[in-house]
């Protein structure tokens, strides 16, 4: 039954996949690739959710001295997700080029001028509501950062669950309750609605005038 849903649920995402019947996992691979070319290829191991939960988990690989393999990346890891996000997110993967929960919430904030400044490791973004402080100085002052749950900003929209918005004092350093907080970290939410709201947040806030 597993393999079924999730192969069907692929199927109609567009990506192909095959049985791994001795591990009990869907492998997932590009479009246009064969199942037994798929193997020395980067790909997608799908599975249920660990812990009893009713979720699925999808994590890539690629070869690493066959039959080896080295995990290269979270694709879907989502307690409460079911298995059309899960598909949407392997296909989101896949697709060239691979697009972000991270690029959605750019796209939303630069569409309301707003600037964000990314932390380099792919956790969050700063924003700062005085747009002179060089780059490096952002977080050292008065600013707002968003992050993921996930907690990483790298993965696909499909895999996305909920943004949370902080602001910081003039010290850098971060100051009560979260101002937005979406989704509950188990359960994928529409990526590009939750970016559209929190960057609504986010203008309001910065361009708020000075009491």
């Amino acid at each position: 039954m597993f393999h079924t849903i999730v192969t069907e649920a692929l199927t109609a995402a567009g990506v192909p996949s095959f049985i791994e019947e001795d591990e009990d996992l869907l492998i997932a691979h590009r479009p246009g690739t064969t199942a037994d070319k798929a193997v020395y290829a980067e790909q997608v191991a799908v599975t249920r959710y660990h812990s009893g939960k009713p979720g699925f988990l999808a994590m890539a690989y690629e070869p690493d001295g066959l039959p080896d393999y080295a995990e290269i990346g979270t694709v879907f890891d989502a307690p409460r997700g079911d298995v059309h996000e899960c598909a949407r997110a392997v296909a989101e993967w896949f697709a060239e080029p691979r697009p972000t929960a991270g690029g959605v919430l750019l796209a939303a904030l630069a569409e309301r001028g707003i600037n964000a400044h990314s932390d380099d490791i792919g956790m969050s973004y700063a924003i700062p509501f005085d747009p002179t402080p060089p780059a490096a100085d952002v977080r050292n002052g008065l600013h707002l950062t968003v992050g993921d749950r996930n907690p990483s900003v790298e993965h696909v929209p499909a895999a996305h669950t909920g943004w949370t918005l902080f602001l910081h004092d003039q010290n850098g350093e971060p100051v009560g309750n979260p101002l937005f907080t979406s989704g509950d970290g188990e359960t994928p939410v529409d990526c590009a609605a939750d970016s559209a709201a929190v960057a609504d947040i986010i203008a309001s806030v910065v361009n708020r005038p000075a009491a």
